[in-house]
């Protein structure tokens, strides 16, 4: 018999930026969290200031192997996300994302809990479409240096329908578009992450290409929400669903917007466009809108000054 009316709720990559977030508001909003972590590109840091709270616990755990609890929820956020952290191993990237969605499966079927897979842009790789809607199938390369990345949330996907359809299991799918913000890695090689760094240090800001590529920058907050919200829809719906801001910017403009908060003697530099770089990233996010009301709040200008302020303290430790 439950002792508590609490939900125990399950956060796979919970130490990394997107998860230690949802830590947070999971544990604002009244359950009881697991972060479950391997601390490949997560770190403690994230999730030290949760410690104390007798509602959190934090679980040094690799998903590729199964794990055996008691739950209600399932987020599976494991699976480093940026290039300079999935192409360091990308054998063990794509064993995170398709070992790890067979345990959390495998998981939630055994405790009839509900899961969410964080999925990724990533799975449309460089668009033909534009912006990209749901019933886009993608345009990837499948044995590029990205591939360990877009190939295994793309497996991980089918397993989660096909889990769905065989075992009728509760999912809940959610395509992440580019989103930033505090809690970042400095060095995970992300342009916001990478140019507002650099701007601080003083360092010339480096963008790859022209600088007109374009991304579609979405503030952490307004993901959470988006998150919490596909997770209360109804059991029917299982997505997949685009998140992300569809407000869309130029690198180019980017890295002027941050030079411009920062200040410094900083310069933009140009290099050469890494292999399989898309050109254009912005979600269609007309179905968020439509099933429960979703879309992004804050900004780029002003999410971009908490993340600036962020780093400076960080940078300054």
């Amino acid at each position: 018999m439950r002792i508590s009316n609490r939900k125990r709720v399950i956060v796979t990559g919970g130490a990394g930026f997107l998860g230690s977030h949802l830590c947070e508001r999971l544990l604002q909003d009244g359950s009881d969290v697991l972060c479950v972590d391997n601390f490949y590109s997560g770190t403690r840091d994230n999730v030290a200031h949760l410690l104390s709270n007798p509602h959190f616990e934090l679980l040094r755990h690799d998903v590729t192997f199964p794990l055996f609890v008691e739950v209600d929820e399932i987020y599976n956020l494991a699976c480093p996300a940026s290039p300079i952290h999935y192409q360091r191993d990308p054998v063990q990237t794509t064993k995170t994302s398709v070992h790890g969605a067979i345990n959390m499966l495998g998981l939630a079927k055994r405790t009839k809990a509900r899961i969410f897979q964080a999925s990724t842009s990533e799975v449309y790789g460089d668009p033909e479409v534009h912006p990209q809607r749901e019933d886009y199938w993608g345009r990837v390369n499948p044995i590029g240096i990205r591939s360990c990345y877009d190939e295994g949330k793309r497996c991980a996907e089918t397993l989660f329908f096909d889990y769905n359809r065989q075992h009728n299991l509760d999912i809940k799918v959610v395509r992440i578009f580019n989103t930033y913000g505090p809690r970042m890695h400095p060095n995970d090689g992300r342009v916001v992450s990478n140019f507002i760094v650099q701007a601080l240090r003083g360092d010339d800001i480096t963008i790859y290409g022209d600088g007109q590529q374009s991304r579609s920058f979405c503030y952490v907050d307004d993901l959470i929400e988006g998150i919490m919200r596909m997770m209360a829809s109804p059991p029917g719906f299982t997505g997949p669903v685009n998140m992300g801001n569809p407000g869309e910017f130029t690198i180019r403009r980017l890295a002027e917007t941050v030079l411009s908060l920062v200040g410094g003697p900083s310069k933009l530099v140009y290099k050469s466009l890494p292999h399989d770089d898309p050109q254009q990233r912005q979600p269609d996010i007309g179905l968020a809108r439509q099933q429960f009301g979703w879309e992004p709040r804050i900004p780029l200008q002003q999410g971009l000054e908490k993340t600036v302020a962020y780093f400076r303290k960080f940078l300054a430790r």
